[in-house]
């Protein structure tokens, strides 16, 4: 069948058509456009018939498309896959907090002892990033394959300027060394907020394994999550990622990090709410006992 695909927009190029078996899906549709217009590879794609988007993966006759019809293009834009974004959020912390922790000379203007408040903050930070890091590379699976390349600028800002600069300065900074009344710690309260981090981070990477093993690779396959931390809330990777910074925030004290984690716990509420809504939309038979966020509060 030929299927003419008009741009949608002011732009001047005439429409193109492409010909398809009777059988196709949406994927083989955007690949068909792919191959007549380079520009526009499948993920800067977003097509409508009838004012009603394409869902990939979906055959046409499922929309009624039949010969001759017209399908509009909505150009996305230049794209970046949501696994490279993420390798670019973490990375900035990453490096950043190397900077000024070992170049403490260079940026404060003199040089001092790290105190043991100091050392595990940093410690702990870079264990947290880089086992972010390792997740995006080898345990998430993305139900959306791209977003819009400008974007990423945006979305690195909350880790590079919150939890990377603002974080760093403020924690490393001279106020905060060996022999300073800021930096005093006992002993106890210490090893008992890495105790706390080290749990956290354990938990938060066990959801993230059960979420994993929910969708087959290469699919957008959803389910209802059972499991360590599932039977309380929808999302307990929020809960323990939030229970890890408070454990930076308890040990470092400060203002920076609570910042950091104030902000980014309204964003994951605000994710959360959205995700368990779906959850209960799609799936009448979810537990009705559990709350998006916080056990038996949120």
């Amino acid at each position: 069948m030929q299927i003419t695909i008009s741009l949608r927009g002011k732009s001047q190029k005439p429409p193109v058509t492409v010909d398809l078996p009777e059988d196709s899906t949406v994927d083989d549709l955007k690949k068909a456009i792919y191959k007549k217009i380079p520009k526009f590879y499948p993920d800067r794609q977003r097509l409508s018939y009838n004012e009603k988007t394409l869902q990939e993966g979906k055959p046409l006759k499922e929309y009624d498309i039949t010969n001759g019809d017209n399908v509009v293009l909505k150009d996305l834009g230049p794209q970046i896959s949501w696994k490279m974004v993420f390798l670019i959020e973490y990375l900035g912390p990453l490096l950043i907090h190397p900077i000024f922790y070992y170049f403490k000379s260079q940026i404060y203007g003199e040089n001092f002892e790290h105190s043991q408040m100091q050392k595990f903050t940093f410690y702990m930070i870079m264990a947290h990033f880089g086992k972010r890091e390792i997740e995006t590379l080898f345990v998430h699976r993305f139900s959306h394959g791209t977003m819009p390349f400008m974007n990423v600028f945006k979305n690195s800002f909350h880790y590079h300027a919150l939890s990377g600069i603002n974080l760093a300065y403020w924690v490393y900074g001279p106020w905060n060394a060996s022999g300073t009344l800021s930096s005093v710690r006992e002993e106890w309260f210490i090893w008992t907020c890495v105790a706390v981090f080290v749990y956290a981070q354990i938990s938060n990477f066990s959801t993230h394994i059960t979420l994993r093993n929910l969708r087959p690779p290469g699919t957008r396959v959803r389910k209802i999550p059972y499991g360590y931390g599932f039977e309380l809330v929808s999302c307990p990777n929020y809960f323990f990622e939030t229970v890890a910074w408070i454990s930076i925030c308890a040990l470092s004290q400060s203002l920076a990090a609570w910042f950091f984690i104030v902000v980014g716990f309204f964003q994951m509420y605000l994710w959360a709410i959205k995700k368990h809504k779906a959850y209960r939309k799609e799936f009448k038979d979810y537990p009705k006992n559990r709350k998006a966020i916080i056990p038996f509060m949120i």
